[in-house]
């Protein structure tokens, strides 16, 4: 892989481990409770979020990591200008359905920007990441396997198509309001996803826009911000400024966004 930092060659390996834990529950079955937010969890969830703390905790411990789980249990650490947001299962719905867009997300953030990411679909054997800020790879790979990063695949976002744009829209959170925003696009096609992995398919070239008018938190969109960023693409709020992170103030609650593909 050219250009890669060692921080995110281990942070592969780590993202990889959890991939293994989540498929072993995926294969073997899923038992799911809900947590006071009314959303579901799983053991899959909490057994993937242990191995990447304590992989951080070990590679990097200077540096503080806010995790999804460890966050609605009411751990989170004071932050700095440097930390990780963790999502160890994101998309625990498509987990549980069995319709296999769910991924491991680790994104590093620097100055309330994503400077690094790491998201990881292992059902599907899709590996993006991106080590810095202007380069984006993928890598198709199962769990088991050890990484060799010199077959990675460089990712570009691409520029609006002239027929129209492919537009990603959320498998669980598509509303009116999504509905009326992209009314005001030419969208030919529109491609139902779950997870972050809709981040990856703008920067992979696969779609061209993701608007997200619910809610969502920091955890949930950082990695996939850092890999869309480094493909060319943007994560833009309603006022046109990029999506920023460590917004403790809201309790780490993302604004409505819209990810895009190059657009010029």
């Amino acid at each position: 892989m050219p250009q890669s930092s060692e921080l995110c060659s281990q942070l592969i390996g780590v993202a990889l481990a959890a991939g293994r834990s989540v498929m072993k529950h995926y294969r073997e079955g899923v038992e799911v409770s809900i947590k006071g937010d009314r959303t579901p969890v799983t053991q899959a969830d909490t057994d993937a979020e242990t191995i990447i703390l304590e992989a951080l905790g070990t590679i990097v411990p200077h540096i503080p990591v806010i995790s999804e789980e460890a966050a609605s249990r009411g751990v989170v650490p004071s932050i700095a200008d440097e930390f990780f947001l963790v999502d160890p299962l994101d998309g625990t719905k498509e987990f549980i359905n069995h319709n296999d867009e769910f991924t491991v997300n680790i994104g590093l953030i620097k100055n309330q920007t994503p400077v690094m990411g790491i998201v990881y679909a292992p059902a599907l054997d899709r590996l993006f990441f991106a080590p810095a800020r202007d380069k984006a790879f993928e890598l198709s790979i199962s769990c088991d396997a050890t990484p060799n990063l010199d077959q990675v695949q460089r990712l570009h976002a691409r520029l609006p198509p002239p027929a129209g744009l492919t537009a990603a829209v959320s498998r669980s959170h598509i509303d009116e309001k999504t509905d009326r925003f992209l009314s005001k696009f030419n969208i030919i096609e529109r491609r139902s996803a779950g997870s972050s992995l809709k981040f990856c398919l703008i920067a992979s070239g696969e779609v061209d826009i993701y608007p997200r008018t619910g809610p969502t938190m920091e955890w949930d969109t950082a990695a996939g911000h850092a890999v869309l960023v480094a493909a060319g693409g943007s994560v833009v709020t309603g006022d046109g400024n990029s999506l920023t992170y460590g917004k403790s103030e809201s309790n780490y609650k993302n604004p409505p966004f819209t990810a895009r593909g190059r657009i010029n």
